[in-house]
C-alpha cells in the first residue's frame, strides 16, 4: 500500500500536567494546531538524493543516491501521495532538477544527464558531463541546468574530492572553471531572479567552510557574495544540510546543523536584522524550504521522539504566530527529515517532506497542505475570577471566553497566561479552550498585593491572534486562626490545663508556629512561656495560677508576610 490518510498529530508531545477540575494545561512548548491533511507514502528506496515539485503536472520527483552497483530510479509521485510512475535507468543516478515551465525533468547520471518529457513522463534527450562518482547535484535557475561532479575511485574520499560547478550548454555539461573541496551544494535563487547559490558541508575537512552567491544572468557565472562563519577562535564554523531563498529574493535561510536556522541578507549575505526562534532543545537542523507564494517557511530537523521533526510557520520572522509542529516518530514516519528533503508547490498549498528512519536507509514521503486562510479571534467579555477575594497560597480561578471565526478548529484552540506583580511575570502555561469558548486558567499567587492576569491568544496557521485581556486582582494574606479550650474552674494546687489547634491557610509556613501565651488575673498581665504548635496543629498549655479569682489566659500568633495574625482566650475561674 502505497499511501496512508490519517489525521496527524501536529506536535511535540507537550510536557504537561492536566490539573484536576480545570481546563488548564501546564506546558512547556507552544500549543500545537492542526493541518488540513497529511499523506505519507512509504518510498521504495534505500537512499535519497534529490526532490523536485512539479506544479504544473501536479508531480513530486524523487530521486535515489548514487549506486555504482546497481540502477537508478527516479519516483514519480502525484500530490496525494499515490505512486504513478518509476524511471528506471540502468545506471545509478542523483540529483533532479526541473525547468521553470515544468516541461523537462532532468535526471544526472554518472557520465551524463537525461532528460525527460514531463507531459508523457518519456526520456527525450541526453546531455554529456563530467564523469561524477560522488553523486551529482542539479539545479535549474537563470534559464540554465547547473550541475556539479567529483570523481574519485572511493566513495570515502567523496568528503574531500575536489568538485567542480558545471553549466548545461551546447548539448553538454561544461565546466565553469568553479570548484572547491567536497560536495558542493548548489540551490536556486528566487524564481526569475538569475541567482544561484553555492555551499561547503562541513565534512570537507575545511576548516571555514563558504557559502556563496553566483549571477547566472551572462554566459559564466559570476561570484558577487560570500561568506565564511568561523570567528577569530575558529568558532561558529558553517555546517551546511540546506539552503533555500525567499520568494521575493531578499532573504537566504540555511539549515546549519550547528546553529539551528540562519536568516540572511541575500545582498551580502549577511545576518538579517529579524531571525526565527531556535529549534526545539534537541533538534538538529537539517532541510529548509520558501513556499513559492513567499507565506510560509518550512524548517526540518532531525530529533529523537516526540521532539519537533519539523515547523512550518510564517516566512515573515517578526510574526510571533506560533508554528505547526510535526513530530515524526519511527515506522510510520520516519525519525527525521532528511537532509534537502522540503519542497513546496509554487501556490504554497501543499509542502512536501522526505523524512528517513531506521537505520538511515528507509525513508518516507509526507504531503502537508497548511490551512490557506486565516480567520479572526476575539476575546468577549472581562475575565472573571474566584474566589472573589484571591488569597497568597490558595488556588485561584481565572475565568474567560475566546471566539473565533469560521469553522471549528480541527484541534482545541489554546490560550497563554501570566500573572505579572511587584516580582516580576511569572507564566502560568496554556489552558485549553471548550467548545463553547470558555476556558479556565488556574494559579496560585504566592505575593501579597496587586496582582494582574493577563491572557493571550497567538493565533496559529488558521487564526489570527486576539488582543490580550487583564484582570487586576488584590491578593491578600490567607486567614490564620486558633481555638482555645478549658475547664471553667481549676484550682491553684491543682493547676490549669488548656488545649487548642492552630490553623494557617494558604502556603504552608515554613517551620511550626510559635505562640505567645499570656495570663491576665486581678494582679496584672504577665507572658508565660510560649508554646509550639504540633504538626497536626495542636498545642497544650499548663499552668499554675498565682492567685484566685478569674484567669485568662491569651494565645496568638503575629502572622508572616503571607498570613493574617491570630489570637485566642479562655478564661478560667480558679479557687483554692
Amino acid at each position: 500500500m502505497d499511501t496512508a490518510q490519517r489525521p496527524r498529530r501536529l506536535a511535540a508531545t507537550l510536557l504537561a500536567a492536566v490539573l484536576a477540575g480545570t481546563g488548564l494545561t501546564v506546558a512547556a512548548a507552544p500549543a500545537a494546531h492542526a493541518a488540513a491533511s497529511d499523506a505519507v507514502a512509504k518510498l521504495p528506496i534505500g537512499s535519497y538524493s534529490g526532490l523536485a515539485v512539479d506544479s504544473v503536472h501536479q508531480r513530486v520527483y524523487i530521486a535515489d543516491q548514487r549506486d555504482t552497483n546497481s540502477n537508478g530510479t527516479v519516483l514519480v509521485y502525484d500530490f496525494s501521495g499515490r505512486k504513478v510512475a518509476t524511471l528506471q535507468r540502468e545506471f545509478g543516478i542523483s540529483g533532479v532538477a526541473l525547468s521553470e515551465d515544468a516541461t523537462t525533468l532532468y535526471v544526472g547520471e554518472r557520465g551524463r544527464v537525461i532528460t525527460y518529457d514531463t507531459g508523457t513522463l518519456q526520456e527525450n534527450g541526453g546531455y554529456g558531463a563530467a564523469y561524477d562518482t560522488c553523486g551529482r547535484q542539479l539545479v535549474f535557475t537563470g534559464d540554465k541546468v547547473w550541475s556539479t561532479s567529483a570523481y574519485v575511485y572511493q566513495s570515502y574520499q567523496c568528503a574531500t574530492a575536489s568538485t567542480a560547478l558545471n553549466m548545461l550548454a551546447d548539448g553538454a555539461v561544461n565546466s565553469t572553471g568553479w570548484n572547491d573541496v567536497g560536495r558542493l551544494q548548489l540551490a536556486p535563487g528566487a524564481r526569475g531572479q538569475n541567482r544561484l547559490l553555492m555551499g561547503q558541508p562541513k565534512e570537507s575537512d575545511a576548516p571555514n567552510p563558504f557559502l556563496a552567491s553566483f549571477d547566472v544572468s551572462g554566459t559564466t557565472p559570476v561570484r558577487d557574495a560570500s561568506r565564511r562563519f568561523a570567528d577569530g577562535d575558529g568558532k561558529g564554523a558553517l555546517d551546511l544540510k540546506d539552503m533555500a531563498a525567499s520568494a521575493d529574493g531578499t532573504k537566504v535561510a540555511v539549515a546549519d546543523a550547528t546553529a539551528g536556522t540562519r536568516l540572511l541578507n541575500a545582498g551580502d549575505l549577511s545576518d538579517a536584522s529579524g531571525q526565527y526562534q531556535a529549534l526545539p532543545a534537541g533538534a538538529t537542523s537539517t532541510a529548509v524550504a520558501f513556499s513559492g507564494d513567499g507565506t510560509y517557511i518550512a524548517r526540518g530537523a532531525q530529533a529523537t521522539g516526540s521532539t519537533p521533526d519539523l515547523l512550518v510557520q510564517s516566512a515573515d520572522p517578526a510574526d510571533g504566530t506560533p508554528p505547526l509542529e510535526f513530530a515524526f516518530e519511527g515506522s510510520l514516519d520516519g525519525n527525521g527529515v532528511a537532509p534537502r528533503g522540503l519542497a513546496w508547490s509554487q501556490d504554497g498549498s501543499r509542502l512536501f517532506a522526505v523524512t528517513r528512519g531506521g537505520t538511515g536507509q528507509e525513508y518516507w514521503l509526507h504531503i502537508i497542505q497548511p490551512p490557506a486562510v486565516q480567520y479572526d479571534t476575539r476575546f468577549t467579555g472581562d475575565l472573571t475570577h474566584s474566589p472573589s477575594s484571591a488569597v497568597a497560597g490558595e488556588p485561584l480561578s481565572v475565568r474567560g471566553r475566546l471566539e473565533w471565526d469560521g469553522p471549528a478548529p480541527a484541534q482545541p484552540l489554546k490560550v497563554t497566561a501570566v500573572r505579572e506583580d511587584a516580582n516580576g511575570t511569572h507564566q502560568l502555561g496554556t489552558a485549553t479552550v471548550k467548545e463553547d469558548g470558555t476556558f479556565t486558567v488556574l494559579d496560585e499567587p504566592d505575593l501579597v498585593g496587586g496582582a494582574t492576569y493577563r491572557v493571550s491568544f497567538l493565533g496559529d496557521l488558521t487564526h489570527r491572534p486576539a488582543t490580550d485581556v487583564t484582570r487586576a486582582v488584590t491578593v491578600g494574606k490567607a486567614p490564620a486562626s486558633i481555638t482555645l479550650a478549658g475547664p471553667e474552674e481549676a484550682t491553684m494546687s491543682g493547676g490549669v490545663h488548656l488545649t487548642g489547634t492552630f490553623t494557617a491557610q494558604g502556603k504552608a509556613l515554613p517551620e511550626r508556629a510559635t505562640l505567645t501565651v499570656k495570663r491576665t488575673d486581678r494582679l496584672g498581665t504577665g507572658t508565660l512561656s510560649s508554646v509550639t504548635v504540633a504538626a497536626d496543629g495542636t498545642f497544650a498549655i499548663d499552668d499554675l495560677p498565682r492567685t484566685r479569682r478569674q484567669v485568662t489566659y491569651t494565645v496568638s500568633w503575629p502572622g508572616d508576610d503571607l498570613h493574617t495574625s491570630a489570637t485566642a482566650s479562655a478564661t478560667v475561674y480558679v479557687s483554692r
